[in-house]
């Protein structure tokens, strides 16, 4: 693609990282068969091949309007563009420099500056969302049907923390609203992880992962969330943690960026390259042990098999990969083999590359897309049966819980729960 980027970017480094972005796309069209948004509204400015030339637009001084906003706006950064796409275009990059310039430009009516403002504060703060999701709790049998399926019922079923015991340890990112909508998730991985050997610790000092508040456009506060995260886990991987691990594959894809967000920081560059280095999925984790996994198993991680074959009688498993797992960070393949190796049926499910329309705080900001694709994607998850879903990433969670009556589970939890047995 041929630039000429106007002057106010041209030789800023978003803009010199825009433009290598921009000159990579060969404007092929791949992107626009796996884009969620694009099969919904059938618009090539609500693909990806369209809103690089609004960025294009943009970036080489064309009017900005609330239309580009808007298109903008309707991107899931779900990323499967970047799986699909055969020149490497960084697709995520681009459309956060976009946005950035856009916010900036075009402005916001009051009422969504407000509520934006009020996600930025509520979700990043656990104090806060703990506090107002127990009143939501209490108040939830009074609720209408549709705001009372945002809020989950009261889910913790284990919650016990090994203590340190291992010579290996490793930190976990505690996260914002998980420890309030399922606090079992991250005492499940430590659990598991201290059967293979391994001690899971929790640096109180770190918070916010930083993402909310980044995808909501105010990127220079966000990188005061990763900052304090920083410094939070300095002292522990000084100590010797040999990885930071993450629960919520959405957090994972946030703290991979750090090093990369953080590089032009003098005094964070260098140790945000090495979180980030040290960051891995609890899948990567554990995938990674599975020698020993096998011993505590007592069977040996086996091929999967095909969904359409039969078989004895199996806990049979829907698993919804994250658009952050399998298109974010790249991991596919691992927790399916995980979960079938710990005695899972996994079902087939048709379109998984797809979002579920979580998309961090897409659900709330765009509902009317978000609620159709949560309609598919758990018609595809129920189509082969199941009688339990599963996923990767808290979001997700909450967000097919509310469209579902089957109960949605971390994977992590059922290795747990089988480990135990």
């Amino acid at each position: 693609m041929k630039t000429n980027l106007a002057g106010f970017i041209k030789n800023t480094p978003e803009g010199r990282e825009a433009d290598s972005i921009l000159r990579a796309c060969v404007h092929c069209g791949f992107c626009t068969a796996t884009c969620p948004t694009y099969q919904l509204l059938g618009d090539e400015l609500d693909g990806p091949r369209g809103r690089i030339y609004l960025i294009k637009e943009l970036l080489e001084g064309c009017t900005v309007t609330a239309k580009t906003q808007l298109h903008l706006d309707r991107c899931l950064t779900c990323r499967a563009c970047e799986t699909t796409c055969p020149s490497g275009v960084q697709y995520g990059r681009l459309v956060d420099i976009g946005r950035n310039i856009v916010e900036k430009r075009v402005g916001r009516p009051f009422s969504e500056l407000l509520k934006r403002a009020a996600l930025r504060a509520v979700i990043p703060n656990p104090a806060l969302f703990g506090l107002l999701f127990r009143i939501g709790q209490f108040f939830r049998p009074l609720l209408p049907g549709a705001l009372k399926r945002k809020v989950p019922k009261a889910a913790a079923r284990d919650t016990v923390w090994p203590e340190p015991r291992h010579a290996r340890r490793m930190l976990v990112l505690d996260g914002c609203v998980q420890p309030s909508l399922a606090p079992d998730i991250n005492s499940a991985t430590a659990r598991a992880l201290d059967r293979l050997g391994i001690s899971l610790m929790k640096a109180e000092a770190a918070g916010c992962c930083g993402a909310v508040t980044f995808h909501l456009n105010r990127q220079e506060n966000a990188l005061d969330y990763m900052r304090a995260n920083i410094d939070a886990w300095w002292p522990h991987i000084e100590a010797g943690a040999e990885a930071v691990v993450m629960t919520a594959s959405g957090c994972g894809t946030m703290v991979k960026e750090y090093g990369h967000l953080l590089a032009r920081d003098p005094a964070y560059a260098e140790k945000a390259k090495r979180i980030s280095d040290l960051t891995r999925d609890i899948s990567e984790v554990i995938y990674a042990e599975r020698g020993e996994l096998e011993k505590v198993l007592g069977s040996p991680l086996a091929p999967r098999p095909s969904p359409l074959a039969p078989s004895a009688a199996k806990p049979r498993v829907a698993f919804h990969s994250p658009c952050s797992l399998q298109h974010g960070l790249q991991i596919r393949g691992k927790v399916e083999d995980l979960l079938t190796a710990a005695g899972f049926e996994l079902t087939s499910v048709p379109d998984s590359h797809l979002c579920c329309g979580s998309a961090g705080t897409y659900s709330i900001l765009q509902r009317e897309l978000s609620q159709k694709l949560l309609k598919n994607k758990v018609n595809a998850l129920e189509s082969g049966t199941p009688a339990l879903l599963a996923t990767a990433n808290i979001g997700c969670l909450t967000h097919i819980q509310s469209g579902t009556a089957l109960p949605v589970r971390h994977w992590i939890e059922l290795l747990d729960e089988r480990l135990k047995n």
